[in-house]
């Protein structure tokens, strides 16, 4: 029986940071520790992913706007390391662990500064900015991908391959058989740009779905995540060319749409690689170009290669080449399923096991019994750490 010890989880304010991280906090809560969570305005805003567990919101700017935002962003992180410190003062955690971005690093920095073992988790195929900024100090590395690029050398012998995490209901779907496909049966397409939506796909996918032969077009189902700004035009153009399509601008029910989905029509992002390898689901990539050091590029690769998806560069993302791209895979039942077991051998289904084994390896003094939960709290605030 494992001793109860306080982690810190820091994670930026976006899904790709906040959902591994909820799974770590939740395999570690089974194992009966305590978790807290350190993040920004935007993390807390995640619906559902940190429930009942004690959440810091500490400053933490960003490096841009040239040298005046650079001095800005410099104070704000070294006022968020002076509060951090505080708090690991007041609630010695055994370990803390970063999931990038830029509100892990006052974290991570206050951690170095009291001796606390530290972990960073990268979810992408490319070591992230902050990621990279700590690797030299920090007690372990955790990737998922067996092949990271800007991981130096150095390094190396304290990185260790878990996978990314993903959230129970979807690693549900692993002992779920791939959906049923009859030759006149509906097909279901799922198509989704993260959290942020894209564009792009809304622009290319109704238009490229209409060049499918009528007997495959008319077997189709769409389920499409559009940007706001997006969704009335993508919604008029399905009408418009007869395809049957639901569209909304968030979907609550991800894990049902993906386990119904026979294709994923998707951006690259690490938290949609996870799922779709876990669950087992062929997909059309389409990378996001400006993704900081093509990233989401380098995601897709390990799923392209093992023949669970296809990738296709933005540029060459035309009505036509989707056309095609669905053709070879859908028209096939037996090859579409054969895609989807390709796509699965991929996926690291343990991911939360292993990185909760690896956050539990770490050589951490007991920490303190963490006190309070429930809402946000800002430092200042008198409660903060009540």
């Amino acid at each position: 029986m494992s001793i109860t010890r306080h982690f810190v989880l820091a994670a930026g304010g976006t899904g790709g940071h906040m959902v591994p991280a909820a799974s770590l906090a939740a395999e570690l809560g089974r194992r009966g520790h305590h978790v807290s969570l350190i993040s920004d305005e935007r993390g807390v805003r995640f619906p559902g992913l940190f429930e009942g567990i004690q959440t810091h919101i500490l400053p933490a700017g960003r490096l841009k706007g040239g040298p005046i935002g650079w001095t800005r962003a410099a104070s704000a992180m070294l006022q968020g390391r002076t509060l951090a410190i505080e708090l690991y003062r007041h609630q010695r955690p055994a370990a803390v662990i970063g999931f990038g971005g830029y509100p892990a690093l006052p974290a991570l920095l206050a951690a170095f500064n009291q001796g606390i073992p530290t972990a960073v988790h990268e979810q992408n195929a490319v070591l992230g900015r902050v990621n990279r900024l700590v690797a030299g100090k920090v007690s372990a590395i955790a990737t998922s991908y067996a092949e990271v690029e800007r991981l130096k050398d150095a390094h190396r012998g304290k990185t260790h391959l878990v996978g990314n995490p993903v959230r129970d209901a979807v690693l549900a779907l692993r002992n779920q058989p791939y959906p049923l496909l009859e030759e006149d049966g509906i097909f279901r397409v799922l198509v989704t740009g993260g959290s942020q939506g894209a564009s792009v796909l809304s622009q290319v996918v109704p238009d490229g779905l209409s060049l499918l032969p009528i007997n495959f077009r008319r077997r189709l189902q769409v389920t499409h995540q559009a940007r706001i700004e997006d969704i009335d035009a993508a919604r008029a153009k399905y009408a418009e060319l007869s395809i049957a399509a639901d569209l909304a601008t968030y979907l609550p029910d991800m894990p049902e749409q993906l386990a119904w989905a026979h294709v994923v029509i998707a951006r690259a992002g690490a938290s949609t690689i996870a799922e779709l390898t876990v669950a087992g689901r062929p997909a059309i990539l389409v990378p996001l170009p400006s993704a900081t050091d093509d990233h989401q590029t380098a995601n897709a690769r390990e799923i392209t290669m093992a023949g669970g998806a296809r990738t296709i560069d933005q540029r060459g993302f035309t009505p036509k080449e989707l056309a095609k791209q669905m053709q070879r895979l859908g028209l096939d039942p037996a090859a579409l399923q054969n895609a989807a077991g390709r796509a699965r051998s991929c996926g690291r289904p343990d991911a939360a096991r292993d990185l909760a084994d690896l956050v539990e390896s770490l050589d951490a003094p007991l920490g303190d019994m963490p006190v309070g939960e429930g809402r946000p709290k800002k430092f200042g605030d008198e409660a903060a750490f009540a």
